[in-house]
């Protein structure tokens, strides 16, 4: 399903004239619209007719009316069943426009090809589409998975190294549940750029495929894909609502270092291991203030989590490096503990 683009496309233009496509429809934002779609263009071979839509960029535009703009777009430009979306973006992109094509006129095929760090090694892979509802993350979408993922890592040379950091975060995440040798690698690097992180790409997209495909529709196992995501989805919630977004990779890695510490207080993994574990994140990732953050309203974003059942929190919590479990409730007491653990870490 993930094929990696050489430089002239010929596997997507192979892909787009085996297929009998009614008409081609390419959502970007602006940012794609400008750096990554020319390149798209230029090697785009097709005689399918196509059109282009545009979004604006970040976090605060994945919600219903946006989709509802899409929506009306694709009824007005009489997109029939057999049309194609290509999503051309990071992760916003990919899951807007997943969900877009999968619920207009019941499902019409999309393609992704992710321009992020972000998107190649997680947001476009696995099938969940999804948009915000008020300030909580991806609380609507579905599970469809894209016809063909193609991923061209050039394009992660246009990125800000600030979106480039953000997708390093899912990369430590995947080493962290699921591949110590991974997350070796990882926190073996010394300076974040392309170059240092390109050989550890394949292996992300890996060790995420491999998951999704033994639990779609995150049953059991792709649950630990949620790790260092239930806290993290709450800040990233509360700074939107806030109005002062940070980037989803900023998010998860507070997160990874809360539910490190929790995992620790829960008796899962040593004080040691924890210990090592936060001052690598740390290396990489800048201390975001969180102190104007109540705990009960981090709480009200918590127990809204998709992963909860009977209104009981369900986390997943590392058993070790390169080992997770699911659907582990915590105290009270030591999720409060590990959110102030991390506002007590710019103290020192």
């Amino acid at each position: 399903m993930i094929t990696i683009l050489n430089d002239n496309f010929s596997q997507l233009n192979d892909f787009l004239n085996e297929k009998t496509f009614s008409k081609i429809f390419i959502l970007v934002d602006e940012n794609t619209h400008e750096y990554c779609l020319p390149v798209l263009l230029g090697n785009m071979e097709t005689e399918i007719e196509f059109e282009i839509l545009e979004i604006e960029a970040g976090e605060e535009m994945k919600n219903i009316q946006t989709a509802n703009q899409l929506w009306e777009i694709l009824t007005e430009m009489q997109a029939d069943r057999k049309a194609l979306v290509i999503n051309l973006g990071g992760g916003v992109i990919t899951d807007m426009g997943g969900f877009v094509a999968s619920t207009y006129k019941r499902g019409i095929q999309f393609i992704n090809i992710p321009t992020t760090l972000l998107s190649m090694c997680d947001a476009s892979i696995g099938g969940k589409t999804g948009i915000d509802l008020m300030h909580y993350k991806n609380m609507v979408g579905t599970f469809t998975f894209p016809e063909k993922i193609f991923a061209y890592p050039k394009f992660l040379e246009t990125l800000p190294f600030k979106e480039l950091r953000s997708g390093f975060a899912e990369m430590l995440k995947h080493g962290l549940i699921a591949d110590k040798k991974h997350w070796e690698n990882l926190i073996s690097i010394s300076k974040l750029n392309v170059e240092s992180i390109m050989p550890h790409i394949q292996t992300s997209m890996d060790i995420k495929q491999e998951v999704v495909e033994k639990d779609f529709h995150e049953k059991n196992i792709r649950k630990t894909l949620n790790f260092g995501h239930t806290i993290g989805h709450a800040i990233e919630s509360l700074c939107l609502n806030q109005g002062n977004p940070i980037l989803h990779g900023e998010a998860v890695a507070i997160g990874l270092i809360c539910e490190a510490h929790l995992s620790y207080l829960e008796g899962l993994i040593s004080k040691d291991d924890s210990k090592i574990i936060i001052e690598n994140i740390q290396r990489y990732y800048p201390y975001i203030d969180i102190n104007d953050f109540k705990d009960e309203d981090i709480f009200g974003l918590l127990l809204n989590d998709k992963k909860n059942v009977d209104s009981k929190i369900n986390f997943s919590l590392l058993s070790g490096v390169g080992s997770c479990v699911f659907d582990h409730q915590c105290s009270q007491q030591n999720i409060t503990d590990s959110i102030n653990f991390y506002r007590k870490l710019n103290d020192f």
